[in-house]
């Protein structure tokens, strides 16, 4: 029988699909190179067995007969992260007013701590934003959560406060270089891209560990479910 991957519901992002980093990372996980590049063709679905075919160092992920992702090796992601600021600097993020998806995995005001990363990402000047991660015991040395925290500050980078409401994750290309041990203070951050093209949003994101070292950097398309 070939491989097969589940999300399950607590990685949800909106309530019926995988948060689109999460999955991203599963799928990353599967392509033997240093980085990917994961493209999302329908939300993730949940709780059900996607199976996964490969062609050549590429690979498909399928629900049925549906292309849900495709991934493709890479020697590297082609952005230069800023440097980090302060874990105390990135603290005090609130809650987006009117979030789309209050329970998404990664950045959703109402998940539990612990249960969820609870990222929540706020200007820190030169167009970045900000959120701390203090990694719990079960979140650390996990690099597909490395993926995920890559994913939302993205969307806020690009809209700040999600005014536009809500964007959802098109193509994520991702390099894991650590992860974090469990307690250690992290700071994510996101900026925004140049090429941004109608609802087509670019976006860069890095997370840093204690120390200041580089754990991951990702380039992100994100599209606008409306006009702005």
């Amino acid at each position: 029988m070939g491989k097969s991957i589940t999300i399950a519901r607590r990685y949800r992002g909106p309530d019926e699909s995988g948060n689109g980093g999460y999955a991203c990372g599963m799928v990353g996980a599967l392509v033997d190179a240093p980085a990917a590049e994961v493209t999302l063709r329908l939300p993730p679905p949940l709780e059900r067995p996607l199976r996964v075919e490969r062609d050549g160092a590429e690979l498909r992920v399928l629900h049925g007969d549906e292309l849900v992702a495709e991934a493709r090796p890479l020697e590297s992601v082609d952005v230069e992260p800023p440097p980090p600021v302060a874990f105390e600097d990135a603290e005090g993020g609130e809650p987006a007013p009117d979030h789309p998806f209050p329970s998404c995995f990664v950045c959703g005001p109402g998940r539990e701590p612990g249960d969820a990363l609870r990222l929540m990402p706020k200007p820190v000047g030169e167009g970045r934003v900000a959120a701390a991660w203090r990694a719990t015991e079960e979140q650390a040395g996990r690099p597909e959560l490395v993926w995920a925290a890559l994913d939302c500050p993205g969307a806020f980078a690009v809209d700040p406060g999600l005014e536009r409401g809500a964007s959802v994750l098109g193509r994520l290309a991702a390099q894991v270089l650590d992860t974090p041990r469990a307690g250690e203070r992290c700071v994510v951050l996101g900026w925004p891209l140049p090429g941004a093209e109608g609802r087509k949003l670019l976006a860069g994101t890095a997370v840093y560990g204690e120390d200041g070292r580089l754990l991951g950097k990702a380039r992100a398309t994100w599209i606008a479910l409306s006009a702005g």
